[in-house]
């Protein structure tokens, strides 16, 4: 029996209909996060999933999932607390703020508490330098952290409560955050009404009003339209653009030139799959030497050398090479070459 739900099929068919008939492959990524908020991570049955619903190998699947570090391979813990050790960070105090909270919490690297709220890890970088040093909890930034801040966020994430990022919306568990990177609204109420940006982000604003640098034509005042307004506002201005296109005239067909080829005729690139353009462009023609091929000849190997012209070349070959030492040069004895020859000789 499948551990997905019924809803959770409903979304992965959501999924992939984002995407064209012949590349729904490209839907792998948002399908990850998909099972992960399932399950916490990406287990073998969500990649049996994944592949399932795709069409792919498991092994296909598995390839990806285990590239990015935003799929979890095992059991990950509701809170994600990944602290920066990087350069900056590590000179900043990251590794001491890592440090200290392993201890505490009595884990290490990619290990989960025993109460399975927080899973603990130490990142190489977590692009805020500007902001070090910084912790991830499932990814929303704590900016400006230290052994103690870092220990009373954990502590707070423990007993239940949801501290304030620095910067972003409100926090959420890993299930919750991976059905948002799978392509769906965060439904909590207010959930992304809260948090703000950091200070090194304002000063640049500030730079940019200070100075009079804009966006050309960009008005702060303009409202954003829902998905639905913006798509229906786009399909109108298709139908006007279209509307407005001249009918073209028909030109007459060119003859086709002669290639040469017993390749048969394909569409144009644009209408296969990269697969079956792949395909064709591996497809023998007359000029190609392959067996099977209509109307080629493959080559064959010609008589094998006798002995002798096989020990001349070789004593020609060991006088134009003098070695550089005492050592002999490769192959002087010709014993082995001969007896080889003369066996093959005999097997014929």
């Amino acid at each position: 029996m499948s551990v997905f739900t019924e809803e959770t099929r409903v979304r992965a068919r959501e999924i992939i209909a984002r995407y064209p008939a012949d590349r729904s492959r490209s839907a792998l990524l948002p399908l990850l996060h998909l099972v992960q908020s399932e399950e916490g991570y990406v287990s073998p049955a969500g990649v049996e999933f994944c592949a399932e619903v795709l069409g792919l190998n498991k092994a296909q699947v598995g390839a990806v999932a285990t590239f990015y570090t935003m799929y979890k391979r095992r059991p990950t813990g509701d809170y994600l607390v990944s602290v920066c050790t990087n350069t900056m960070c590590n000179v900043l105090g990251g590794q001491e703020v890592y440090d200290t909270l392993a201890e505490h919490l009595g884990v290490g690297h990619d290990e989960t508490t025993a109460d399975g709220k927080v899973t603990l890890e130490h990142a190489e970088c977590l692009a805020a330098c500007d902001y070090g040093p910084v912790m991830t909890v499932n990814y929303d930034f704590f900016d400006g952290v230290d052994p103690q801040t870092a220990l009373g966020v954990v502590e707070e994430l423990r007993s239940g409560g949801r501290p304030m990022p620095t910067r972003g919306a409100r926090l959420c568990t890993l299930k919750e955050m991976s059905v948002q990177l799978a392509g769906f609204a965060d439904e909590r109420e207010g959930a992304v009404a809260d948090g703000g940006p950091g200070e090194p982000t304002l000063r640049g604003l500030r730079l940019a009003q200070q100075h009079g640098i804009s966006v050309p034509g960009f008005d702060p005042n303009t409202p954003i339209r829902s998905k639905a307004e913006a798509d229906r506002a786009a399909a109108e201005a298709k139908a006007r653009a279209e509307a407005a296109k001249p009918a073209p005239a028909p030109e007459p067909a060119a003859p086709k030139a002669a290639t040469g080829s017993t390749a048969p005729d394909v569409k144009a690139p644009d209408d296969k799959s990269p697969e079956v353009r792949a395909a064709e462009t591996r497809q023998p023609d007359a000029k190609t030497a392959v067996p099977d091929a209509p109307g080629t000849k493959a080559p064959v190997d010609g008589a094998p050398p006798a002995t002798r012209d096989a020990q001349a070349a070789e004593a020609a070959g060991v006088a134009t090479n003098t070695p550089a030492s005492d050592g002999k040069p490769a192959g002087d004895d010709a014993t082995a070459q001969e007896h080889s020859l003369k066996e093959a000789e005999a097997n014929k």
